[in-house]
């Protein structure tokens, strides 16, 4: 039921004639409204409807903040020899090539190895003679007088070798850390005999395994890479890594930095980016004369995104050093173009909330937001926006979400400043936009 307060409350609220009109045109406004009390809020119906009835959705004027992209990515990669680099787990940002040739230089032609063709040795012996996980010592080698004047055949050449005293025993496990760790020769030829009879048997083997996983680049005349007919592209030793990498054997041995072992002694890896951006393995192999090589694997953590599953390779380097050098410099350059862009700040004005009875507000975010993203990979932006409960300055009428790549970041949009109520009168009089 209408209240003589609610007839003050819509007198006051009533426009207000022009003075100029007179106290006539006041009497005439007094009675209308005493007319309208007495017609529609005397059965106390139409005011009470008007008076609670749902309030029209305000009009929401914005433009959401677009964030521009983070700077593109510049992969550093050598000017000579050959480079490949794989890349997995970032596939969202990188693209679905990515674990093909991510990055690339100098062509897939085939080049010496090296001492790279000793992991091959390894997974070719564990083939045949398999071990039971990576401490699984495995079958005893008693190596021959044969095995031991390896040690001076190699010695004569210049080649890397390892102690094998005379009567020695080892374990196939500590054999092959040998073998990969110091790269000696004179156990990568022993190891070969003691699991195919002969070096010539091992070749003939490496060759049936090297076609059976589809590395038909891939040629291998003897079990150390000393010889240069030992060659292959960065397209199957990215293969051969990942091979190498699934083997729990192999992988733990490579990512030794050092090991200690009966007969031999200590020996150290000659992988020194071993722990260094993620490297996690797994060969070198140098010939001199600018035939240095590094088959590689990484685990690089590049923040927000995780960790990306890294092999590569690089054919042909100038030194050691210089070899190491570049796949750094690719390394660091791949995880130096993941960066964090800031996407919105709080307090930031993105519009207006406007009422159909004249009341308005400015609209801002709540907070700041920021994405991790790759290079320059573009940042979409979406704004929801609903009706407002309360109206109140500080109230959530919404959300800004940005995505770039599989990364989003959100904020939350509120009301600066208090949206007033419309007045009864307001209601009275506008019957067709109430709910």
């Amino acid at each position: 039921m209408s209240t003589l307060a609610d007839f003050h409350e819509m007198l006051d609220d009533a426009p207000r004639e022009p003075q100029s009109n007179g106290r006539a045109g006041r009497i005439a406004l007094i009675v209308f409204l005493v007319m309208t009390f007495l017609v529609l809020g005397g059965s106390g119906g139409y005011v009470w409807w008007a008076s609670s009835a749902a309030l029209p959705a305000p009009t929401v004027t914005s433009q959401a903040p677009v964030a521009a992209p983070g700077p593109a990515a510049s992969l550093v990669l050598p000017s000579d020899g050959e480079m490949l680099m794989s890349v997995e787990g970032g596939e969202a940002y990188l693209g679905p090539d990515a674990a093909g040739a991510f990055a690339s230089s100098g062509g897939n032609d085939p080049r010496p190895i090296a001492s790279i063709a000793k992991l091959i040795t390894a997974l070719v012996i564990l083939d045949a003679h398999p071990l039971d996980g990576p401490t699984d010592p495995g079958p005893t080698i008693a190596f021959t007088e044969a095995d031991t004047d390896l040690y001076d055949q190699f010695y004569v050449q210049g080649a890397v070798i390892a102690k094998m005293p005379d009567g020695l025993t080892m374990s196939l496990h500590d054999s092959l850390a040998t073998m990969l760790l110091p790269s000696a020769a004179n156990y990568a030829v022993a190891n070969a005999r003691w699991a195919f009879g002969s070096e010539s048997a091992y070749v003939r083997a490496a060759r049936s395994w090297l076609s059976a996983n589809g590395l038909n680049d891939t040629r291998i005349v003897d079990a150390t890479g000393i010889d240069d007919r030992n060659t292959s592209t960065p397209t199957d030793l990215i293969a051969l890594g990942r091979i190498a990498a699934a083997n729990p054997v192999v992988a733990s041995i490579v990512g030794t930095s050092s090991i200690s072992v009966e007969g031999p002694g200590f020996i150290t890896n000659t992988n020194d980016l071993l722990g260094t951006l993620g490297i996690t393995g797994m060969k070198t192999g140098n010939l001199g004369d600018g035939t240095f090589n590094l088959l590689f694997t990484s685990t690089l953590d590049v923040g927000g995104e995780g960790s990306l599953n890294i092999i590569g390779v690089r054919l042909g380097g100038e030194t050691h050093d210089s070899t190491d050098a570049d796949v750094a410099r690719l390394l660091q350059s791949l995880h130096d173009g993941f960066h964090d862009v800031s996407v919105g700040t709080a307090g930031e004005d993105i519009g207006t909330i406007s009422t159909p009875w004249g009341s308005e507000a400015a609209l801002v975010l709540a907070k700041n937001a920021a994405l991790r993203t790759w290079s320059d990979t573009p940042v979409s932006v979406d704004l929801d926006t609903t009706t407002p409960q309360n109206y109140a300055d500080g109230e959530v009428v919404g959300t800004v979400t940005w995505t770039a790549g599989p990364q989003s970041a959100a904020s939350d949009v509120k009301i600066k400043g208090a949206i007033e109520e419309p007045t009864l009168w307001w209601r009275l009089t506008h019957p067709a936009e109430l709910g």
